[in-house]
This record gives structure tokens, sequence and C-alpha cells, in this order.
């Protein structure tokens, strides 16, 4: 299973650092705005840089194939003790004898020393397809240690935290809503819909920016919609008297 990096930064950086230009030009004279203009061009530019060099992430039989920032080659199954997901949707390897890579994280469950291997806010996979192609292929070394969704009941308010860079809540608050209007009042139809605007927003990438969602938990709360949505709808009644 090879994953794919998502975009979602991409256009936000270009844009900036468009702007940031165009204020440079145009603000000759005034310091302050050149100053400003200046951070905007280089905090994007960094994004826009992170944004476009290679990548390349493959799950596959033999092990982890991995060519990102930070870490690079091929891992084969037998260099890792384990491999878990935490809450932060962070996939950990706790390193075996000889693998030569510098401990950054724990495993979520025993805090044994571990490599952060990557962010899975970074690729357009959903966690739950990154597990299932981790749980196939490791050999029993992969822990999905995120915490268990509870089912989402219909009226249940869901509340994200704002963070410095995340989600656009537009679109989460349209996804969301959607979602719980088909499970409050829609039937099978109106689920499958909602259902699949999930998926194809996931799909797609959602837009990131700055003051956005928390990405992780907007995640997990789109994992337990489509989970509840995908349920057959009750059709019992209670009896009456």
């Amino acid at each position: 299973m090879e994953l794919h990096r998502s975009r979602g930064t991409l256009p936000l950086a270009i844009v900036c650092v468009l702007g940031g230009v165009m204020v440079l030009v145009a603000g000759a004279g005034w310091l302050l705005r050149m100053l400003a203009a200046l951070g905007v061009v280089a905090i994007s530019g960094a994004v826009l840089v992170g944004a476009v060099r290679p990548f390349r992430f493959v799950i596959g039989p033999e092990g982890l194939d991995v060519r990102r920032p930070g870490l690079r080659g091929t891992y084969r199954w037998e260099h890792f003790e384990a491999l878990a997901l935490d809450d932060q949707a962070r996939l950990v390897g706790v390193p075996a004898a000889g693998l030569g890579r510098r401990t950054t994280a724990r495993h979520p469950r025993d805090g044994r020393p571990a490599v952060e291997l990557l962010h899975l806010t970074q690729v357009r996979e959903s966690p739950d397809e990154v597990a299932a192609a981790l749980t196939r292929y490791s050999g029993g070394r992969f822990t999905d240690a995120r915490t268990p969704q509870t089912g989402w009941l219909p009226g249940t308010e869901i509340a994200f935290t704002v963070a410095l860079r995340g989600y656009g809540t537009a679109e989460v608050d349209e996804l969301v809503g959607r979602a719980q209007e088909a499970l409050a009042r829609g039937g099978p139809a109106e689920r499958r819909a909602a259902r699949a605007q999930i998926e194809q927003a996931r799909a797609e990438g959602l837009v990131v920016g700055l003051r956005g969602y928390d990405m992780g938990q907007v995640d997990a709360a789109l994992d337990a919609l489509c989970a509840a949505l995908a349920e057959e709808p009750s059709t019992d009644r209670e009896a009456t008297t």
C-alpha cells in the first residue's frame, strides 16, 4: 500500500508567497510593511519547500519503504520490535537492535523508546486504512493504540479545538453537520450520501490552513461518523400499550 502526501498546504503557501512578494514590490519605503512581507514570504517559502520535497511511504509484505524529510530507507519488519498508531495520528516504531535511528517518541502502550515514522495528517489515506495495511503486513508487530471512539448519537454536539494550523472550519462543519443530520433523520440513501461526501472530501484532501480545527480530532470524528453512517438504522419500535 503506497501512501500519498496531502497537498492541502500547497495552494495556501503559493498564495502567501505571491502576496508577500506583491507587498514587497508595492510597499517600498515602508519598513514595517516590508519586514512583515519578508516574514510571510520566508514562512510560506519554507512550507512550500516542504510540500514539494520528495515523499514516499509504502507498506508492503517485506516492510516499509520510506523517503521523507528526516527519514529515508527501506526497513524490513524485522527492524522493529513493535509499531503503534497513537491518538495524535502518529505512527511510531520501537527499533530492534541495529536499526541505528535516534528515538524521538514513545510507544503509547508501554512507553518504550520509539522512532516517529509518520504523522498521518501528512497523507491522504485515513488512519483506518493505514492501520489495516499495517495489521495485514507487519506480522503481528502493529498495535492500534488509538482510544476507541464511541458512536455519535444524533443531536450530540461535536466540538473541535482550534489550532494554529488545522482543517478549514467551514468544510468540516458542513461534513459533520450533514452526517449528523443523516444520522438523526435520514434513511439509508441519505446516510450513504453523507458517508460518500466525507470519503470524497478526505480522498481529495481536506483544506488545511491557519487557525483551523485540530486535525487529529477531526480525523477521529470523521472516522467515527463514517462508521456510524455505515450501520443500518434500527427499525425496532417500542411496544405500545
